[in-house]
């Protein structure tokens, strides 16, 4: 491989991986925010009963509406990179996020200047106001939440990246559509169950029922999500091709298929 070969491959790698690592960063920090959907776009909660025992409507993280750029950013390393590319960036994101978490349990636990708190005292509105009890209500979350994310995360990253490979053997290069909806509706059914049973049932106190009810929310969220940003998948694959050149892309795709690829 030629040195300009080999400086676009690294780049290209460099550029997706910067972006899966800041969105899936980002989705953890901002998860602990909790939105109404609906109210957002102007609806009314759709008050929809689980099991005759949950109202739930579409309340989501706000990192669900960052995620699914990481799952573009999943199959479009999976498709020039393979298998091995996507573990690399996985198991890199899920070490950071683990150190996230570690020093912001740390820095959560320093007691505050006086300053800070007495400046900050009062909301524009007059009420009273505790910056640091915010601060750490907003940036420290449970261990069964940490633990829950960063099981589900590398799960889920395992999972989409074997099924897509196992639907690339079947469709080759054609139907990309296929193997990253595929992949995505199948791992992210498995993230939504495992992050919620984690950090909600083994170290909570929610119901199996409601496990359920709450996931399926989720799931029906992300299945929407996938379908709606297949065109975002085909517009980065043809800038891709154009930036590579169409003999070093189909290269690094068919080495991708063969598992040759990123040793």
């Amino acid at each position: 491989m030629n040195n300009q070969n080999y400086s676009r491959r690294t780049n290209l790698f460099l550029i997706l991986g910067s972006i899966f690592l800041t969105n899936a960063i980002l989705a953890e920090i901002i998860g602990v925010k909790i939105f109404s959907a609906e109210k957002t776009l102007g609806f009314d909660p759709v008050n929809w009963s689980f099991f005759d025992e949950y109202i739930l409507d579409f309340n989501l993280t706000a990192g669900a509406v960052i995620w699914p750029i990481v799952f573009i950013t999943t199959d479009i390393i999976n498709e020039y990179f393979g298998k091995k590319g996507v573990r690399k960036i996985s198991f890199l994101t899920a070490g950071l996020i683990a150190y996230i978490f570690i020093i912001i349990s740390i820095v959560t636990v320093l007691v505050p200047a006086d300053f800070w708190i007495e400046v900050n005292a009062q909301t524009p509105t007059g009420n009273t106001f505790d910056i640091n009890y915010a601060f750490n209500s907003i940036f420290r979350q449970g261990l069964g939440i940490i633990l829950g994310s960063l099981t589900a995360f590398l799960l889920g990253q395992l999972i989409d990246v074997f099924v897509f490979q196992k639907l690339r053997a079947i469709t080759g290069a054609k139907m990309i559509w296929l193997r990253a909806t595929g992949s995505t509706l199948v791992s992210q059914f498995i993230d939504s169950f495992v992050v919620l049973g984690i950090a909600f049932y083994v170290f909570g106190n929610w119901s199996l029922s409601q496990i359920i009810a709450v996931g399926l929310i989720n799931y029906v969220y992300k299945f929407s999500v996938a379908i709606l940003l297949t065109p975002l998948l085909y517009l980065g694959h043809g800038m891709i091709d154009r930036y590579l050149g169409r003999e070093l892309a189909e290269q690094m795709m068919k080495e991708a298929s063969e598992d040759e690829s990123f040793k």
